[in-house]
């Protein structure tokens, strides 16, 4: 699957925890409702993207009031219908800090381009320019999110990849110049980003894997 401009997409895993909703009941409502049903990668990989990350938030925050799951999928569709994006209300966000952030990035302007827009934000930012750095960062600093470039140290990221999901201590957002997103989200992306990356897009990334998007608690109307 090409994936469409700067957007990321997510594994099923990564909104299950963003959202605190189960992939079973992921996987369920998609099977009963049919509304929010995302695209599938060549390899059968669930690919959300983030239009479907806040509808799934909303339906979360419905349900969370009080609402049954049939009449919160209602309520979506008929919002949806009307030409709104119904979003969940805002919540008090916490301070950043304490948060760090390792960009395993081969080419050091990128680097220094996504660090600087990650401290905008207030997060710690670590940098590795190297497979070898990026391990050693990895273990010694134990990173809540790592962006991972999968073409650093010449296609390195793939490995590391696998060994930094296997060891579940960060998510990891995979990025790449080629579409590479089914096999990132299969070793256990988090999230996929295409190359070169724009830096807002790299931002709401990381504020929707640490649960908090930027977009909670506003409604937009939807784009034709």
């Amino acid at each position: 699957m090409a994936i469409e401009g700067d957007r990321p997409v997510y594994s099923i895993g990564a909104v299950a925890r963003m959202l605190d909703i189960p992939a079973s009941t992921l996987r369920a409502w998609e099977d009963r409702y049919g509304g929010i049903t995302p695209a599938r990668s060549s390899g059968s990989q669930r690919l959300y993207s983030r239009a479907q990350v806040e509808q799934l938030r909303y339906l979360k925050s419905q349900i969370d009031a009080g609402v049954s799951a049939a009449d919160a999928h209602r309520l979506l569709s008929q919002e949806l219908g009307a030409g709104h994006v119904p979003l969940a209300p805002a919540e008090p966000q916490p301070e950043e800090g304490g948060t760090l952030i390792l960009i395993a990035e081969k080419d050091a302007y990128a680097a220094d381009v996504a660090e600087y827009f990650l401290r905008t934000e207030g997060w710690e930012v670590a940098t590795a320019l190297d497979a070898t750095q990026a391990t050693l960062q990895f273990e010694e600093r134990s990173p809540s999110i790592v962006v991972l470039d999968l073409l650093i140290s010449g296609g390195a990221g793939f490995r590391l990849l696998g060994e930094f999901a296997k060891q579940a201590r960060a998510q990891v957002i995979a990025v790449c110049a080629m579409d590479s997103a089914d096999e990132a989200l299969r070793l256990g992306a988090a999230a996929f980003l295409p190359k070169p990356l724009e830096p807002l897009a790299l931002v709401s990334t990381v504020r929707d894997l640490l649960g908090k998007s930027a977009l909670v608690g506003v409604r937009r109307p939807v784009r034709s």
